[in-house]
């Protein structure tokens, strides 16, 4: 139990002193934006192009993985879709809703707690399961949104919108540049493999603390019970879908089914809501199950970590 503290603890500690430090605003007003932009733009590319740079690009071919992971995250994504339209709820809500169920923090939170408690070894299922995150599941929400806010829908112009949104994200571009320094053949010069070594070493507090940032801005009100619902999808149903599929369909080797599990039980993402923000719908909603998924997530996480036997 001890090694599995020495995990979570740091990790949850830095959440809770963003939070902290925004509540009693004493790093300015502009200081969510300005740390957002600096791990998103800086950071952890770097840590994205230094580890797929180092890596074999067939390590990235594994079928049994998507599986794994994209199950855990359309099957609950489904099941929140329809039971909120069942409800009534309007297209665009009900996506906001099922996406609030299934994005993971992989990006601030789970490359950061899987390199803590896996080492390097975590870096490419890491990443595949971020992809998998940043890509699809972001583009089958912005779509489904899409589809609802415009009567009759140009479906080239809405490929456009999507396909432009992803390929400006640097959480993307980022493992491309490395894969293709990887193909290439050539090693990374030694004064830019330490520079991107420095600048990813900010990485891990510098996220952490920027999701504790933004989740104490997040002070609407919202419905506990939808909240509750929707937190339970996100800790223990994806979880459980990548687990089964994981270790018992298409068996992956320990360490990367490991990887994909707790990335699977992370809390749910500051995207959803910043997507909730940008198209005015389910803020309330997407920042609640933020909150309280993050917060439960201490004691959830802390268990996984111990069952997979954290190496901290």
């Amino acid at each position: 139990m001890g090694a599995v503290l020495a995990v979570a603890l740091p990790v949850f500690g830095l959440i809770l002193t963003g939070a902290l430090a925004g509540r009693a605003r004493f790093l300015g007003e502009d200081a969510t934006r300005v740390l957002n932009l600096f791990v998103v733009y800086l950071a952890l590319p770097a840590v994205l192009v230094q580890a797929m740079a180092h890596i074999r690009p067939a390590d990235l071919a594994n079928p049994g993985l998507l599986l794994a992971f994209g199950s855990g995250i359309l099957l609950p994504f489904l099941l929140a879709l329809i039971v909120a339209r069942r409800r009534g709820t309007p297209l665009a809500d009900a996506t906001l809703q099922a996406l609030s169920g299934t994005y993971a923090n992989v990006g601030y939170m789970g490359i950061p707690l899987c390199l803590t408690a896996f080492g390097e070894a975590s870096v490419v299922p890491g990443v595949i399961t971020m992809v998998i995150t940043a890509c699809p599941q972001f583009a089958l929400a912005v779509t489904l949104i899409e589809l609802d806010r415009q009567q009759q829908p140009h479906l080239g112009r809405m490929i456009g919108r999507v396909g432009g949104a992803l390929a400006r994200n640097p959480l993307l571009i980022a493992p491309v540049v490395g894969i293709g320094i990887a193909a290439s053949g050539h090693a990374l010069p030694i004064a830019l493999d330490r520079f991107l070594g420095l600048l990813a070493g900010a990485a891990t507090p510098c996220a952490l603390v920027a999701t504790g940032l933004m989740i104490a801005e997040s002070g609407e009100r919202f419905r506990p019970g939808r909240v509750a619902w929707l937190t339970g999808l996100k800790l223990l149903v994806q979880p459980a879908i990548t687990w089964a599929i994981a270790f018992h369909v298409v068996r992956l080797p320990p360490g990367w089914a490991e990887t994909a599990v707790v990335m699977s039980a992370l809390p749910t993402g500051t995207g959803a809501f910043i997507l909730a923000k940008l198209y005015g719908r389910e803020a309330a909603t997407t920042s609640g199950t933020v909150l309280v998924s993050t917060i439960l997530s201490f004691f959830t996480l802390s268990a996984l970590l111990a069952w997979t036997g954290a190496r901290g």
